[in-house]
């Protein structure tokens, strides 16, 4: 069990426990900015705690050196060639489903879990999706709307997961979980997943946790609340250059197009009185000129995309040859669009899409998997 110190992982031990799970607490040390808050080892403490309270072995897993190389160093390289990153997803990717969950099964373990808003269940393949993964198994790349991916033998199987919405819609968290596979869903549990906020809440008391009252952590993963522009300052140089309005004329100045995305409406001033009366976003950058341009609500748009390019796709399960939901940012209002292999065509034009970040498809409730925007 990830035991992270808050009361998501706390209450997911517990619940385990419960169940009858022979359950280890694993605290999962990541890397810390130089002079920033080290908070890792209150975190830590507060772990164990829980595993005190519950009876349970408690481990300290030392993966900082991976995750400063797979989710810090791949967030600076992204922001650098001026795209923007979703390091949450990487994190789930490498660390906790990585590292952490190969960590696990080489010591033993059945499953890993985490106190994420998010469910999986196992189902039946119909089929005709079977039979077309059978066929697909020995193609490279697989096609797109079939169950299989590559490399995957489907042979012996007529059961795969599926990886849904948490039931609680305002803190789901399957939106940075698109890159799990069959192979690691089989071995992952979502303890709190069917759960709201609230009930986790009053169940820490109940089980007499310490974290019950303890406030969530916010921000990045494991490094928590940071300034990203202040952060990203200290490895990409600031450079100053000049903010245009949609005509192409001076208004105002930033520090540098390279910590930017799409949408963004703070961190750049506007000299122009005119300008300054209205907000402002970012409709456009441009890196080799050090340019950014803003609009205003109105104006953005005009700015729309109808469909965008995909790379790194992941697919879950079964793709339905039929329209699909999709979302291109966190807790994003799900969206109406067409799959069709690499390329996701929206229904309605959409606004603030930023290359570098995540699109994931949904069937309903139903997590399909999702790809990186690339334009």
């Amino acid at each position: 069990m990830g035991l992270s110190g808050g009361v998501d992982s706390a209450v997911s031990a517990a619940l385990l426990k419960k169940d009858g799970y022979n359950v280890t607490g694993v605290f999962i040390k990541a890397w810390t900015p130089p002079g920033y808050p080290c908070s890792w080892k209150e975190d830590r403490r507060s772990a164990m705690r829980v595993a005190a309270v519950l009876d349970i072995p408690f481990i300290t897993l030392d993966l900082e050196k991976e995750y400063k190389k797979e989710v810090v160093d791949y967030m600076i390289a992204e922001y650098k060639e001026g795209r923007t990153p979703n390091p949450d997803v990487m994190c789930n990717k490498e660390i906790k489903f990585g590292h952490f969950l190969k960590f696990a099964l080489n010591n033993g373990a059945d499953f890993v879990a985490t106190g994420h808003y998010a469910r999986t269940l196992q189902t039946k393949l119909p089929k005709k999706v079977l039979e077309k993964s059978l066929a697909c198994a020995t193609r490279r790349p697989p096609p797109a709307l079939t169950a299989c991916r590559a490399g995957e033998d489907f042979s012996e199987r007529s059961f795969f997961w599926q990886l849904w919405e948490g039931t609680d819609k305002n803190k789901d968290q399957s939106y940075f979980l698109w890159t799990l596979t069959q192979d690691q869903l089989k071995h992952i549990l979502f303890p709190i997943g069917d759960l709201q906020k609230p009930e986790v809440r009053k169940l820490a008391g109940k089980f007499g946790l310490p974290q019950a009252a303890r406030k969530d952590s916010q921000g990045l993963c494991f490094l928590g609340k940071v300034d990203m522009k202040g952060f990203l300052a200290r490895y990409i140089p600031q450079k100053k250059g000049e903010v245009l309005n949609s005509d192409g004329e001076k208004i105002g100045y930033h520090n540098g197009a390279l910590f930017f995305t799409i949408g963004e409406r703070h961190g750049f001033n506007i000299t122009n009185k005119l300008e300054k009366k209205t907000p402002l976003y970012v409709i456009e950058k441009n890196v080799e000129k050090n340019t950014i341009t803003v609009a205003p609500a109105v104006e953005k748009l005009s700015s729309n995309s109808k469909s965008v390019i995909l790379k790194n796709i992941n697919i879950i399960g079964e793709i339905p040859n039929k329209k699909l939901l999709c979302r291109i940012r966190y807790r994003q209002e799900k969206i109406d669009c067409k799959f069709d292999g690499n390329k996701v065509i929206f229904d309605k034009s959409q606004m603030g899409v930023a290359p570098g970040q995540s699109l994931v498809l949904y069937k309903d409730e139903i997590c399909l998997g999702g790809g990186i925007i690339v334009q």
